[in-house]
């Protein structure tokens, strides 16, 4: 047995959910902390503040507040052994990386846009997200918090890109979504085939709140894609799974279900993560750009520039045969235009 790892998060943190199955998964020990824990007055405060913040000891020993999912997914597939969440085949794990920043990066723009964009939905998140930060305080203290939480959020939908034009582009793109993954989930219990890869939980940690909280994409979720629903319980605490390399998904040849969920991800996901990388280097106020036929705006977001440059470091690494494997799948998905 090793230290447990502390982390601080809320139930409503589509990222916090996807850590925490992550550790479930893995079977690495931890110690979760809501942002109430008195406890956390005593641990370093991270640079920005993001859920989850883990607490872990720098090359120095010294103690630190760590955030970004996708970066400590890798650190500890570097410091646990086994059940990894990366695929032994190097093809494959580019497209895991790629699933997953979709996830990261492009989903959780339909969590934020059906949480802030629906008077239900408002009403729920205002009413219970404080809670987590407190139970026991006066009504009038929690709905304070409430409103002052909500017109924080909305606020933010700029960065998002959710707005009265992109709105219905990123819900038609959410249900094209889930009729893909629903019509994958017929064949193989996760992306990656037969044990899951970070991408899986990636995917996992967005759909904690849409199939799971919100109100409306809860009830959509359910009506087109009931197998997606279940898979998001079922998600949740996978410590008791058995994974073996040759669980796997095949690259050669990959299955179709898993091309039509990157199709739909070449369908909507490098115009903007283009355009927005654009944007940030010619410091403009404004990322536009058509996606799907349709016109789409939204204020620059620096560190989707980033995530568009890592992916891309991934892809320049790749040896000769894999890059072969991966670049058919590429053109064939409408992926390619993100590595030119």
């Amino acid at each position: 047995m090793t230290d447990p790892i502390a982390f601080m998060g809320a139930p409503g943190s589509p990222y916090t959910r996807k850590m925490l199955a992550v550790l479930r998964y893995r079977q690495i020990a931890y110690r979760f902390m809501l942002p109430n824990n008195p406890a956390l007055r005593a641990l370093p405060q991270p640079k920005v503040q993001l859920l989850p913040t883990f607490f872990l000891k720098d090359e120095n020993g010294q103690l630190q507040a760590v955030t970004d999912s996708t970066p400590l997914i890798r650190r500890f597939e570097k410091t646990y052994e086994g059940r990894s969440l990366v695929p032994n085949d190097p093809a494959l794990a580019f497209l895991n990386e790629v699933i997953e920043d979709y996830a990261d990066e492009w989903l959780t723009k339909a969590m934020f846009h059906y949480r802030w964009a629906y008077q239900d939905d408002i009403a729920k998140a205002s009413a219970i997200l404080p809670c987590w930060r407190g139970l026991s305080v006066p009504d009038e203290a929690l709905a304070r918090a409430g409103s002052q939480f909500s017109e924080r959020q909305i606020g933010r939908l700029r960065y998002v890109g959710s707005n009265p034009v992109t709105g219905p582009l990123i819900e038609a793109s959410y249900q094209r979504f889930l009729i893909a993954f629903e019509d994958h989930l017929r064949g193989f219990p996760y992306l990656m085939g037969h044990r899951p890869g970070s991408c899986d939980f990636a995917v996992f940690g967005q759909l904690t709140q849409l199939a799971e909280f919100d109100p409306t994409p809860v009830a959509l979720t359910l009506k087109l894609a009931p197998r997606v629903t279940a898979w998001v319980g079922m998600m949740e605490d996978l410590s008791g799974l058995d994974p073996e390399d040759s669980d796997w998904t095949s690259i050669n040849p990959i299955p179709e279900t898993l091309m039509a969920v990157l199709r739909e991800i070449g369908q909507v996901y490098p115009p903007v993560m283009l355009a927005n990388a654009q944007a940030v280097m010619a410091g403009a106020d404004e990322v536009q750009v058509e996606v799907d036929g349709k016109p789409w705006t939204q204020q620059p977001f620096p560190y989707q520039a980033k995530c568009l440059g890592w992916l891309r470091q991934s892809y320049g690494e790749l040896s000769d045969q894999a890059l072969t494997q991966v670049d058919a799948v590429l053109a064939d998905t409408g992926l390619s235009e993100l590595f030119v």
